[in-house]
This record gives C-alpha cells, structure tokens and sequence, in this order.
C-alpha cells in the first residue's frame, strides 16, 4: 500500500488563517469529487472559520474522561474505518489526552499517511521543536506541545500563510482570533509588533530554507549542472596569501548588494598536503568569513581550477571572487594561471571576478622542500648512506670480498641506493646512483679503470642499472613520504577526535586544555592571551608551564584567533604541519574560556535574580502579609480599651481570640522566615535520634483545625531516625498546606508505610492539584501556586519542609493524588538499615 501524502499549511502565528485556508483547500477538493473527510478541527469561537465547517463531513470525535472531565479528540481507528481519500487534520503538534491512541497528534496523523490516507493539516512556526529556545528568547513563552521537525520536513507540501503583522493586529483587535476580554492582554504581550515581525521572519526564513533543500534535491535528481541563479551565491578563492582578506571584504559587499546574498570560502588544498600556504593567515582569513556571516570550507584537491569550479556549481553559486596573480611575469611561460583558467572554463551562467590587491606581481615565495619533511637525522644517514654506501661497496669487492661478477656487484650498488631512499628520500638515492654508476665503471667493467665499456652488453647493463636505481628510489621515497603523512594524518585525525570529543562532553576546562596542547606538541608553556582592542596591552588568559609568554611577538610560535586573541607558545619552532592541528585546539581554546565566562556571568545573574526576587518576596510579605495580623491585633486592642464602648463578655471574648489568632498568624509567619534564613546560612543542624512517628506526627497536627486530618500511622510502623524538632515543623507545614487547599469537610489523610530502607509519610489532599511542570516550583521560597484560599502566608513553607527534610538525609517530593489533588510524600531513613550520622557541630560550639 502507498504510504499517503502530507500537506502542512504553517503560519507565524495563531489568527493568520492556517484552518481558513485548510478548509478552503478542503472544500475545493470535495467540489472535484474528492472523498474528503474533516477528523479534527478546532474553530475556536471564529466565526468564519465555523462557517468553513458547513458542507464537510466530520468523522464523529471520541469522548475521553480525564480527571472529572469529559474531552474530545481524534478518532482515529474510525477514520481508518471510513478510509477517506483525504483527512484535515488541524493543530498537528496539539498533545492528545492521557489515555489516546497516541501521545502526540501527529502519531495520529503518522498513522493515517501509513495507512494510504493524505493528510492535510497546520502547524505554526513556534511549535517546531527545535525553535523551541529561539521562540522563548523571542517571546517569553515556552511552548509546551512541539512536533519535531523531521515529521513538518518529511511533508510533500509545504505552504506558508504569510500576514503582515499589522493586518494581524488589526484582525485581533475586531474580535476576529480571541474574544473581546482577551484582545487586550494578547495585543500587550505575545502579539506585540516585534514578536510577529520576529516570527514572520522565522517562519519565511524556515520555509526558504525547505525551498532550497528541495531545489538541491530536483537539481541532483535530474542531474542538472548548470547553474539557477536563484540566489546570489559568491565564491571567494583562496590561497592563504595575505590578499584574502580583501577578496574576502569584497564578496561581502557584493553580497550585500542582492538580498540574500551568501559567501562561501574555500581554500583548496593538494591531496598529498604539500603547500605553501600560512596556517596563521587561512585561521584570521576564516574568522573574518565566519564575521561577515559567510562559511569557509576547506576541500581537497589536485587541479585547483577545477575543484573550485566544482565547488562553485556544487553550490548552486552565481560568482566567483578571485584575485589577480601574484605570480612574476617570467612566471606565466609555466601557464596562465588559476585565475585565467577559472574564467575560461566558467562559462555563461556564472561571473568570474579578478580582484585587484597590493600583492599583485610580488611573487609567491619558494615552496617548502619536501625532503624537509623527514627530518633532520633521517636527511643525515640517508646521504652518509648515498655517498658513504658506494665507496665502502668499492673497497670490499676490490679487497675483501672474492670476485662474485659483474650483475651480482650491480645489485650490491643497486641496495645501497635502495638504502639512501629508504632513509634520504630521492636526492641521497639518486646521488647514490650516480656514484654507484661511476664506480661499476672504473672498478669493476671492463676495460676498468676507465670510463669506457668494451663489451655493448655491460653498456645495457650499466643503463639498465642506473634507469632501475633512480625508479626505485623514486618509488621508495613517494613510498616514503606517503608513510610519513599517514602517520602524521592518523595523529592529526585522534587530536581533533579528542577535541571534538571535548565538545560533545561539554568539558570547560582551559588548564586542561593547554596542557593537552603543551604535552601534545612538547612545548615548555602555553598561554591565552587576549587584549580588549588593538591598542591596549595583551592579558594572560590562562596559561601552563614556566615563564609563559606575554605577548604574541615573545612566543616560538603564536596562533590568532580572531582579532585580539592569541594562543602563544615556547620551547621549539613548530612547522606548518603542525600548526594545522594548532589551529584547531586555539580555536577550542577560546570556546572553552567563552564558556566559562558566559557560565560564570549566568551564575551572576541568576544569583543577583534570586537576590532580587527573595527581596522582593520579603517585602511584601512584610508590607502585607505580616502587617495584616498587625493590624487586626491593633484593632482589637484599640477596641478593648476604648472607654466609650460597653463590651459583652462575649464580644470581649471574641476580640481576645482574634489578637490570639493574629498572634499566632505573626509567629507562624516569623518561624517560617528566620527558619528559611537559617536554611540559606546553613545553619541548621540536626539532632538525629531513633523516633517514632506516633511521638511526633500528633504534635505537628496542632495548627489545624480538628477534625481536618485523618491519621493513618499502623503501630507496627518502624522508627526513623529524624531530628524531632525539623520533623515536626517539617510536617506541620506541610499539613496546613494541604489543609488550607483542601475543600471544606474534605479531611487530609496523613498515612505512613515502610518501603525497603526507607519509611514514607503521605499527606494526601483533594484540592484542585498541581500541573506536573509546576511540582518543583512550588517548593521555591515565597512560592504560592494560584491563589491561597485564605489570604495567608508568604509561600515559605513547603521551603522551610523540604529544607528540614533535606537536612536530615531525607526528602519531600510532590506527585498527584489518585482522583484529584495533590499528596506530598515526605521520605525518610528508616533506623537500622542506615545508622544516624554523627551531626556536624559548628565550630563555634565545638570550641
């Protein structure tokens, strides 16, 4: 069966007429004999897009209770009964009710395309689960019910309802998205003109993005070449030489002169990693692409132009942005160069532009030789071997040796030269030829002790034994030189397979860091250096090992990384190869010490919030909160002593309980804020002793009223090992927690039961409950979930109980009541399974 067909219709925001233009959809498909079928819509109260729904089937819906409540979703196993030729299916990440077929709507919808049906359905840009950050940063809201992006990416067709955030506002503003008593609120807040424009933005830029993922798809599926200038896409070739900056500045600008206009970068490189190019230049010349908003890519290649030109078409790019030469005039007898080659072999559909720069003519400078690339020692036995080998050769077969014939010296010779390539690279082995070739002719062919051969064989001997000689050391030395960029290519590939393993892990450490880099390339220290502008001195970020350098200009070797930062390093002079991989752990350097920073800043701020909303909290606990009871004890008082009322012993009776009562209310809310000071200070300290909760759950019940508990403590229960003091107060505050958010003649139910280690205290409610997102908020200091029934408390409490809890290896966790409500469950140690710890005691009683 053929999977069915999915169409999204995406707006930025709710009311730009998604459902509208669904229906509209829907009705056209039924006036041309399409079997069409509404499974879910949603008008909302909008009228026109109620009267949308008139002359469309609609697949009855399914009926599901939920916490008292009777819901409606999706049916779909009728649906898949009724086997339509096209669904509408509205709200695609909408989450269904606990107990659907599925959890997410779009499961539902996955379902129904599996089946053969085609779905068509909206979705709007905030839902996309990985804008989720972008959209909170944006608005302010998080949004709950997303829908991945690989379910909206994987559609057939996608159709952006675009409107302009002023239309949408004014639409909102007649009453056309939300009823009138909410208009306002809307309008002030989540629809506000930046928020839409900022949407609108998202939105069409997500939707260009999908345009042009399909066009790559189309072009490469029919194996299209030429290039569609359907955006400004400018090629910048690089070489490392000092002229990419300019070239790189001026495809920004003409970039900037097409909206939308990208640049890309590209570098390419010979596949045998032999260039002459300056590591240091290609890493500013990147961060200055990466600045600009463009992208540098690095791609390996033998024949330049035609890898750039590659490239170029790959990308679907419209320009390319060269430089002029820098080669000598003498210089072009070896070709015309890579500039005058890319422009001849561009063709029509793609702009070649040769820019002009202050290197023009200059000359690029020598190539590194390759034979430096063996090193030192290997270069010094390679021609000891080269030009030792042969003489020593001649002075045994002349003496020492018996006379073994004219082929068996050769092949001698023919070893020694094998010998110099294998150790030298070319030049030993070829000198080593030479010498071999000269001595076999003197010594050893006749006529010998002259340069000339009488037999013609030993002539195409001797050829043949030097054209042998020099291909083999050809061969051995690529051989060579092959072996030895493998094993620096495998070294290079497990650095950066460390560093990116680094990221992925989330490591920060920048000590670290460098020492990796010291041991890595044997250096004797590494430093970070930055500076805030060119004119100011360089700081020390971090830095490893004795007397680090504290400029770039003292260092063996200096990496930048960006404009004022630099990664600065002494003991050797590394060579280019190196500083490749150098290159790469810089760059991680200055991520690392972002992060730390930007980690280190957020703690501020968070901290410097907390500050701010505890002070906040306590002040108008005490403008409000503790200045109530206040004042209704100072009414009473003033009542009981004012001569010119005769009270009642009744009325006198009835003022005295009310000063008792806001009493207790000033104690209850003064304990709970020295309590939470203390908690803060970390200067609680519990007494854990063997207790058990029949000694002390009673006498946390005082606070309340009788009969609003019902305890349910078995007397088999086993002792906990608890402060007394912090269990009490742990539980009383808990319990008139409840107690207060319960319905009248509802009684809370305080249950306890032993559970492996560990003994749970239950205090079960049947208020109106807590949403699962806002569970641990509630336990956040001057925290009160919706509105406190009696106008009472600072919202401390459940703080100052998990707190207590805390203290005492114990905790206070929420969950929903079975029913309806919400159950605290308060976990604690139970005796003889872990023995109570030895309390801390404060050093100034300890003295």
């Amino acid at each position: 069966m053929a999977r069915g067909k999915l169409r999204i219709y995406l707006g930025a925001a709710p009311g730009v007429g998604k459902t509208y233009a669904m229906l509209s959809e829907a009705h056209r498909r039924v006036e041309r004999g399409t079997d069409c079928v509404v499974g879910f819509v949603e008008h909302h109260g909008r009228a026109r897009t109620e009267v949308m729904l008139h002359g469309l089937e609609e697949v009855p819906r399914r009926e599901l209770e939920y916490r008292g409540t009777t819901f409606t979703e999706m049916d779909v196993d009728a649906i898949l009964a009724r086997r339509p030729e096209v669904t509408i299916v509205d709200e695609l990440a909408h989450t269904n009710v606990p107990g659907s077929r599925n959890a997410k709507r779009w499961q539902d919808v996955e379902e129904l395309l599996a089946a053969g049906i085609k779905v068509i359905s909206t979705v709007n840009i905030q839902h996309l689960e990985s804008l989720g950050d972008v959209v909170e940063s944006i608005t302010g809201v998080r949004q709950r019910e997303t829908v991945p992006d690989e379910v909206v990416r994987k559609a057939d067709e996608i159709e952006l309802v675009d409107m302009a955030p002023e239309a949408l506002r004014r639409r909102m503003a007649h009453g056309n998205i939300y009823k009138p008593d909410k208009v306002d609120a809307a309008l002030s807040n989540y629809f506000r003109p930046g928020n839409l424009t900022a949407l609108r933005e998202l939105a069409l830029l997500w939707v260009a993005d999908r345009v042009d993922t399909y066009l790559q798809e189309y072009r490469s599926e029919h194996h299209v070449s030429t290039i569609w200038g359907s955006r400004e896409r400018i090629v910048v070739g690089l070489t490392g030489g000092p002229e990419g900056r300019t070239l790189i500045r001026r495809a920004a600008r003409l970039a900037e002169k097409g909206a939308g206009g990208e640049v890309m970068a590209v570098y390419i490189s010979r596949s045998d990693g032999l260039t002459a190019a300056s590591p240091k230049e290609l890493a500013v010349q990147r961060t200055l692409v990466e600045d600009l908003g463009g992208t540098f890519h690095h791609v390996v290649g033998d024949d330049i132009p035609d890898g750039l030109l590659e490239f170029a078409r790959g990308a679907n790019a419209t320009q390319i942005v060269l430089g002029v030469s820098r080669r000598k005039g003498w210089q072009y007898v070896f070709g015309p160069g890579v500039g005058a080659t890319v422009a001849r072999e561009s063709g029509p559909d793609l702009d070649v532009h040769l820019i002009t720069h202050g290197e023009v003519g200059k000359g690029r400078g020598l190539p590194v030789a390759r034979s430096a690339r063996l090193g030192r020692a290997r270069l010094i036995w390679g021609w000891a071997t080269g030009l030792a080998g042969p003489a020593l050769l001649t002075w045994l077969l002349g003496g020492v040796l018996p006379d073994v014939g004219l082929a068996n010296e050769m092949l001698l010779f023919l070893a020694a030269t094998v010998a110099a390539a294998l150790l030298g690279g070319l030049l030993p082995a070829l000198a080593s030829a030479a010498a071999g070739s000269l001595l076999l002719n003197w010594f050893f062919t006749p006529p010998v002790r002259h340069l000339t051969i009488a037999d013609p064989r030993n002539i195409v001997a001797m050829a043949i034994f030097v054209g042998v000689a020099v291909s083999v050391a050809s061969v051995v030395g690529v051989a060579s030189r092959r072996t030895h960029q493998a094993a620096r290519l495998r070294a290079e590939a497990e650095i950066l397979s460390f560093l990116a393993g680094s990221v992925l892990r989330g490591e920060t450490s920048l000590a670290a860091l460098l020492e990796r880099v010291r041991e890595t390339f044997g250096m004797e220290s590494v430093a970070l250096l930055e500076r805030a502008k060119d004119t100011e001195p360089w700081t020390c970020a971090g830095s490893v090992g004795p007397h680090p350098c504290r400029t770039p200009d003292s260092a063996d070797v200096d990496v930048p990384v960006g404009d004022h930062m630099a990664l600065a390093l002494s003991g050797r002079v590394l060579p280019a190869e190196d500083r490749r991989v150098l290159a790469a752990f810089a760059a991680q350097a200055a991520v690392v010490l972002d992060r730390q920073r930007l980690k280190h800043e957020a703690d501020q701020a968070k901290h410097l919030a907390e500050g701010n909303r505890i002070r906040t909290a306590l002040l108008a606990a005490v403008s409000h909160d503790l200045r109530t009871p206040l004042a209704g004890i100072k009414a009473s008082v003033t009542s009981l002593r004012s001569d010119d009322v005769e009270w009642s012993e009744q009325d006198r009776a009835e003022l005295l309980e009310a000063i008792e009562a806001g009493a207790d209310r000033l104690d209850n809310l003064v304990g709970n804020l020295l309590d939470m000071s203390r908690l803060q200070t970390g200067t609680v300290t519990p007494i854990i002793s063997e207790t058990d909760l029949d000694e002390v759950i009673p006498m946390a019940l005082g606070g309340v009223p009788e009969g609003s508990v019902e305890l349910d403590i078995p007397e088999t229960m086993p002792m906990v090992a608890v402060d007394r003091g912090l269990l009490e107060r742990s539980v009383a505050n808990v319990v008139e927690n409840a107690v207060k958010y319960s319905p009248p003649q509802v009684p809370v139910l305080v249950s306890a039961s032993a559970i492996a280690d560990r003994v749970e205290v239950r205090v079960a409610d049947r208020g109106p409950g807590v949403p699962d997102e806002a569970k641990d908020h509630i336990f956040e200091p001057f925290q009160r979930y919706g509105d406190s029934p009696h106008g009472a408390g600072v919202g401390l409490g459940l703080a100052v109980a998990r707190g207590f809890a805390e203290a005492m290896g114990g905790t206070l966790t929420a969950e929903d009541t079975p029913g309806g409500g919400l159950t605290m469950v308060l976990s604690l140690h139970r005796v003889g399974e872990h023995p109570p710890a030895e309390p801390e005691v404060p050093a100034a009683v300890a003295g």
